[in-house]
């Protein structure tokens, strides 16, 4: 008899370590590389950046299987700059995310500092360069691409179709609104097509002004050679000035390699009418699995005043032309 209540316990306590499996994962990316701008009044500047094609960063992310469908997870990011050793966003200690997540079958609901809808989809559907290198998309679309103190829900994707909606508070005393920022995205994905419809507004300091970014993108691969890209934003700043972005890019895998091109054209309806175009070519050469090498050259055309310059991943640039030579290694 007491052997069968001791092999009771045990059995008991196998299921409930099972249904509370848990792993934590030390991940990142190092990448580096030279840096060319021309354009700028000073004149032309030669350095060595980090985060040229991929921010360089720091993470732990884990993750607790709770049963029942559900999934607590947790990730906290640092973002870091290999040229200095200094730290990325300001400083700040987890700068790139830090946030808890809990899935369920209803869908996962996440809190923290977290990257908006918005920029996701610009990141991972509209823009060939993922937001990197000197074809980065941020150079000229919105570039709001985190949300303090915010709380967001995904929904589960049914036949396809899915949606992801993001509440940043402003938290000040009084007026809800203060700082505030809201953001939304709505996925349809169907084999090789994907289409997304984003939107985001945040209210400045006073709520007495809120600017305001809608874009519809759409990514389509032509097997496994080509993948097509295509945007077209819709923007009202804070002082109610309105502009267009579009956006036609392609991905081309080569025999060895890939083959990144993107063109930019920025409307703006205001009447300075400051229009802007950008056009980029990279190319990714891969070492191994986990390491690239890569090189990019983008070009602005500046009209009427415009300030537009080349960046990065995270340097937001000098001058008008931009070159880019170096490596990433992610792990």
């Amino acid at each position: 008899m007491q052997k069968k209540v001791i092999g009771a316990l045990a059995l008991g306590l196998l299921s409930s370590a099972a249904l509370a499996q848990s792993s934590v994962t030390v991940y990142g990316i190092a990448d580096a590389g030279l840096l060319v701008e021309r354009g700028a009044a000073a004149g032309q500047t030669s350095k060595i950046g980090s985060g040229i094609a991929s921010g360089s960063r720091l993470g732990i992310k884990g993750k607790e299987d709770l049963g029942g469908g559900m999934v607590l997870a947790f990730g906290l990011e640092n973002g870091n700059n290999l040229d200095s050793g200094t730290a990325a966003q300001g400083g700040l200690l987890f700068g790139r995310q830090a946030y808890l997540c809990l899935t369920t079958r209803a869908g996962s609901f996440s809190i923290g500092r977290q990257y908006s809808p918005f920029y996701k989809t610009l990141n991972n559907v509209a823009d060939p360069f993922q937001t990197g290198l000197a074809g980065n998309s941020q150079n000229i679309f919105a570039n709001n691409s985190r949300v303090d103190n915010s709380v967001e829900y995904i929904t589960p994707q049914v036949a396809g179709f899915s949606a992801d909606v993001l509440y940043g508070y402003g938290e000040v005393a009084g007026d809800a609104s203060k700082n505030r920022s809201i953001a939304a995205s709505g996925t349809y994905e169907n084999g090789p097509l994907t289409l997304v419809l984003a939107h985001q507004q945040r209210d400045n300091a006073l709520a007495t002004a809120k600017s305001r970014n809608t874009m519809l993108t759409a990514r389509y691969r032509f097997g496994e050679m080509v993948t097509a890209h295509v945007a077209h934003a819709r923007n009202k700043d804070l002082l109610e000035n309105e502009s267009k972005d579009t956006l036609l890019g392609f991905v081309v895998s080569l025999p060895v390699g890939k083959l990144l091109v993107s063109y930019i054209d920025h409307n703006d309806d205001s009447a300075l009418r400051q229009d802007a175009r950008q056009g980029a070519v990279g190319y990714l050469y891969p070492l191994s699995r986990r390491t690239d090498v890569y090189t990019a050259y983008g070009h602005i055309n500046n009209r009427n005043g415009a300030a537009f310059r080349v960046g990065t991943a995270t340097d937001t640039g000098t001058g008008t032309t931009g070159f880019n030579l170096g490596v990433r290694h992610v792990f």
